[in-house]
């Protein structure tokens, strides 16, 4: 499976819920598309079947539950989330935070099944020890800059580089803040794998405006490590 470079949260935000959600998510496809970068997109458990029946990027789910098929009323399963061609899932979100114990169990089942986990971690240490549990990717989120106006490429820098050290080139994710092509060029160029964004884009004015403006960053991200 090919690694997702730009994951944009839905969250639960008017915009990206039903058929907004709908919208949004086609708009994603067709930058995607046009721009060459793999753009990925996480919505709400109740509009992943219709978006994953309407679009050909990759859907990831927000959250599951550890939860096995049976009697477990109320639980979002994995296995459902396979069931319907979601993508994979994000897991541990600062606005969602799971225990180690069922974060462990979570992404050894998700690996079972054949779907992609990203590991959300509030610092880069906790990144580097969920990094133990092998999910597909980490992503780095300060909670303090979290859809806030100051990004975590102009406030810390040095999590970027010390990520990308401590977890893996490409295989860590950069967010918080993120809205501009600088913040992503930044990132990618120091070796992140690419970006974890929400109401950057979901509450954006013209959000197929700002995302490619993101994936021309994140373009010249790679260029610019290259030595293109």
């Amino acid at each position: 499976m090919k690694n997702p470079q730009i994951i944009v949260n839905f969250k639960t935000y008017a915009s990206g819920s039903g058929e907004r959600a709908l919208e949004l998510a086609k708009i994603h496809e067709k930058v995607a598309r046009e721009t060459g970068v793999n753009i990925a997109i996480a919505v709400q458990a109740v509009d992943l079947r219709l978006i994953v029946n309407e679009v050909r990027i990759p859907v990831f789910a927000q959250h599951f539950d550890f939860a096995m098929e049976g009697a477990f009323t109320g639980h979002v399963t994995p296995h459902s989330l396979k069931a319907i061609g979601a993508f994979g899932s994000l897991l541990n979100h600062s606005e969602k935070r799971i225990s180690l114990d069922d974060m462990e169990k979570s992404v050894d089942l998700a690996r079972n099944l054949g779907l992609f986990t990203v590991v959300c971690a509030e610092s880069v240490y906790a990144g580097k020890a969920a990094m133990d549990l092998d999910p597909n990717m980490i992503a780095v989120e300060p909670p303090e800059l979290i859809g806030g106006d100051v990004s975590v490429c102009t406030a810390k820098p040095q999590v970027i580089l010390d990520a990308v050290q401590m977890i893996g080139r490409d295989r860590v994710l950069i967010g918080a803040g993120i809205k501009s092509k600088e913040d992503v060029e930044m990132a990618v160029k120091h070796g992140a794998g690419g970006i974890l964004v929400a109401s950057g884009i979901t509450k954006a004015h013209d959000p197929e405006a700002v995302l490619r403006e993101l994936a021309e960053g994140f373009i010249k991200g790679q260029k610019l490590r290259s030595g293109a």
